[in-house]
């Protein structure tokens, strides 16, 4: 999987929100919100290529979590992120 090009993380306040910013994103009419943990995954994810084990991987190695509870968390945020249509 891979982040859509042209969205872009932006703190605001104590969140954070995915805002589309490339011409083809005009008429993206959904704001993301996403925790600390989340902006945390999605800067991983922007590196490249992803997948639900690299980014579990990233997540435990950050933050003192285990495994399956990561893993679990790392799903549902790829899942969401699905239905947003911000990765492919």
């Amino acid at each position: 999987m891979k982040t859509i090009e042209g969205f872009k993380l932006r703190k605001l306040g104590n969140e954070y929100i995915l805002v589309g910013e490339s011409m083809a994103l005009i008429n993206f009419n959904k704001m993301i919100t996403l925790n600390e943990t989340a902006a945390f995954l999605w800067k991983e994810a922007e590196k490249g290529s992803f997948d639900a084990a690299s980014l579990c991987k990233a997540l435990c190695d950050e933050y003192d979590v285990a495994p399956e509870k990561a893993m679990t968390d790392v799903v549902a945020t790829i899942d969401s992120w699905k239905e947003a249509g911000v990765i492919e």
